[in-house]
């Protein structure tokens, strides 16, 4: 038997031979755990293995490689794993017959719980979770049938769930035998491939509750590992029998998970667990456990749970550059970093490193630029650190498109705004007018790049409008601009145009490679076009004679500019006619028309403009609702949190003008409060993090309560007059965020 297939050593303080003190630790309220720890001790000699390095010995505790030792920055994805193998097994045990039901087994219980007497119980929990054997006579619906695939475990998920919600209502003494027996199976010497039963044991066990305390966290960290070092092909039917959990037990699983991660990192007592140089494989091993639950997640139709509900906000303070690095430099080879598994961070941390990433680009950038003038012993201009962008209002489009084409190896730098004919140095208020402006003037009906689709309330692009491409180039570099420099702007796309942005989510070298073709189905029409998606998943559910009825060929007519022009949807597709049998094949290329190939050029050439900005590895963390996200901001309006965040100056919150400015602000409608933020702030919307991200400032300015208020919108900041009313402030502060383009804007 290798030393790799058995478990790795714990090394507490009592395992190396130092007086192990009662009462502290996780010992106490396990007294078998002591057992474990030190039977793990003894066997640390055959965990060791001989390495190549100059002949070395060495505990190994890192996790099996989970791809080949080589630089990929590819997303960790269910999509890698292999379909259903019928790899060939030793003949399997017979698994006693045992026969008590779901309600037998409560029955029990009440009775226990009523009198006292837990013989019958306890008799249960000992044998079933005496080993794997038990465990699967236990709950499973056929002792001895094979229940070889994925779409059905074979399980009797209610009784599991029965026995589980029982447990931590039992004696304790009840409870450290169901350990006990954990503690025996994960200590059993394996040999030859794991089979399905041992499958349906390793997914039993990880729904046990007992895992919440961290009294039991040495004997989960040793189950993830044995679960995250199974094959792929094992690894594909956990996530497919995953996926088949009630949304609480799997919501439990993840927040289980979860705490493990936050509690091995920031443990608030650490004399509750080993040191964490003596265990490096926890993290990893819980990560990879919980990266199936995220992609049993994706794979299920509706999500089971929102994609935010696997962020761990507790990365949101480590090293995050450091992992980000180790990824850049290493990775999905053997060296652990987070970013191999983007779920887990969320939107907030990724902005931070999208904008550390862009910090050190522009750095760079600038730094060269210096370096150029200096060598060729020429004048320095501290402007040769910025972008900086002259326009005039009056010519705003042309002069930008004119400038951001002059200066694309300039884009990186940090972003600086003159209007010219007016004053004002830009701290940012400038930045964000500018693109609020630009962004207006482009999105409207009679300019054409875009048509507004009103049954979905978004823009897209007009498929007949490609006689300039550099304008959809110049959107395209907004979007980039405004995530480089953490702007929000207010552009309404449908979810589908973030997952076309990130196809490929890295630029190609080669520019032949199509971009921007991502594979997209009728749920992606029913966000852009839901009227022309449900006459189509009419024609997919249609019992009649389609072909008769519908009298379809494979062909789409669009109207441009008066003009009715049709298409094939593919070679000779006017002469095929839509049937029964291929009306999917035409629904398909339908959507890949509307969607992909009657705008190709128009958003290739909006891809390139993005990714001429936010060229960076970083985007292959992101998702496309993360894209959406980082590049407008939140919808989420929640004013009483606004309110809670807000800092005063001049000011404080008791004060008669505040309390006025609050009971106004939270009475107004949605449509007045997004106008108070976008005064304030140059946009409607929430940044990444919350209002607390916001740095919202209320201050005071000393002038005649005739004045209406003003804003500093690189600040955040609103300056208040001491109004003596409620009425007069709400009459004064209404005037102002109605008309606040040009007017006390810096």
């Amino acid at each position: 038997m290798h030393g790799e297939d058995k478990l790795p050593p714990i090394l507490t303080s009592a395992s190396a031979g130092q007086q192990h003190c009662p009462g502290r630790g996780l010992m106490q309220p396990y007294p078998c755990l002591s057992g474990f720890t030190s039977t793990m001790t003894q066997r640390r000699i055959n965990t060791q293995i001989i390495t190549q390095t100059g002949g070395q010995i060495g505990t190994r505790f890192e996790l099996p490689p989970l791809f080949a030792a080589v630089r990929q920055k590819q997303r960790y994805s269910i999509d890698t794993l292999p379909p259903e193998v019928k790899a060939p097994f030793p003949s399997e045990p017979i698994i006693p017959i045992r026969t008590k039901t779901v309600r037998q087994f409560q029955e029990d219980v009440e009775k226990a719980t009523a009198s006292g007497e837990w013989k019958d119980v306890r008799e249960f929990y000992l044998i079933t979770f005496d080993s794997f054997l038990e465990l699967n006579a236990a709950f499973k619906r056929e002792a001895n049938s094979p229940f070889n695939t994925t779409e059905d475990s074979g399980l009797n998920s209610k009784f599991i769930s029965a026995v589980y919600d029982a447990l931590l209502h039992t004696p304790q003494d009840i409870q450290k035998s169901v350990l006990k027996g954990i503690i025996n199976s994960l200590l059993r010497e394996w040999k030859g491939p794991r089979t399905k039963d041992d499958l349906r044991a390793y997914f039993i066990l990880l729904q046990n509750p007992q895992y919440s305390s961290t009294a039991t966290y040495v004997i989960y960290a040793h189950l993830l590992r044995q679960i995250a070092s199974l094959s792929e092909a094992d690894h594909h039917f956990l996530v497919h029998w995953l996926k088949k959990l009630s949304q609480r037990r799997f919501r439990q699983l993840v927040e289980r998970l979860l705490q493990f991660i936050s509690t091995r990192l920031f443990p608030a007592v650490p004399e509750d667990l080993p040191p964490s140089s003596k265990c490096l494989w926890w993290i990893p091993s819980a990560t990879k456990v919980l990266g199936f639950l995220n992609a049993a997640n994706s794979i299920s139709s509706p999500p089971i749970l929102s994609y935010t509900d696997f962020y761990n906000i507790t990365l949101d303070h480590i090293d995050i550059m450091g992992e980000y690095r180790t990824w850049q430099y290493h990775g999905n080879s053997s060296k652990f970093s987070f970013c191999q598994f983007p779920f887990i961070l969320s939107a907030a941390v990724k902005k931070a490193i999208i904008q550390k990433d862009s910090e050190q680009q522009m750095i760079s950038i600038a730094r060269q630029s210096l370096v150029d003038k200096v060598s060729r012993r020429q004048r320095v201009d501290m402007n040769l650190l910025f972008l900086n962008i002259r326009v005039r209002r009056t010519q705003l489009l042309s002069d930008s498109l004119d400038e951001l084409s002059r200066k694309k190896a300039e884009l990186k730098k940090k972003l600086r705004v003159t209007f010219v004919g007016e004053a004002g140095l830009d701290m940012g208020g400038l930045t964000k007018e500018w693109f609020l402006l630009l962004v207006r003037q482009i999105f409207q009906m009679d300019y054409g790049m875009f048509m507004y689709l009103k049954e979905s309330n978004c823009h897209w692009f007009s498929s007949w409008k490609c006689d300039n491409l550099s304008e959809f180039r110049l959107v395209g570099t907004l979007m980039g601009l405004a995530v480089y420099n953490s702007i929000a702007l207010d552009i309404h796309f449908p979810p589908c145009c973030y997952k076309k942005l990130l196809t490929p989510p890295i630029m190609p070298c080669d520019q032949n490679t199509l971009v921007g073709m991502a594979t997209l189905t009728l749920d992606d029409l029913q966000q852009v076009m839901p009227d022309l998606a449900h006459g189509l998943q009419e024609l997919l559910s249609y019992d009649g004679d389609v072909e008769e009825d519908f009298y379809l060929a494979f062909q789409v007519f669009q109207e441009e500019l008066g003009v009715v022009k049709s298409y094939n949807l593919k070679p000779g597709g006017d002469k095929i006619p839509v049937t029964k049998v291929n009306r999917r094949e035409y629904v398909q290329l339908y959507v890949d028309f509307l969607l992909n190939k009657s705008i190709y050029k128009q958003f290739a050439a909006f891809y390139y403009g993005f990714h001429s900005v936010c060229a960076s590895d970083a985007l292959l963390l992101l998702r496309p609702e993360e894209v959406e996200v980082l590049v407008c901001g939140s919808l989420d309006l929640d004013m009483s949190a606004l309110q809670r965040e807000v800092q005063y100056e001049g000011y404080c919150r008791t004060d008669a003008t505040i309390r006025y400015f609050w009971e106004v602000v939270l009475a107004f409608p949605m449509e007045l409060q997004r106008k108070l933020l976008h005064f304030a702030t140059g946009s409607d919307r929430i940044p990444v993090g919350g209002m607390a991200h916001l740095n919202f400032k209320i201050s005071k300015i000393d002038v005649s309560t005739d004045w209406l208020p003003i804003s500093h919108t690189c600040f955040n900041q609103i300056c208040l007059p001491p109004y003596k009313s409620r009425k007069e402030l709400k009459n004064k502060l209404t005037i102002a965020i109605s008309n606040a383009e040009g007017f006390g804007l810096e």
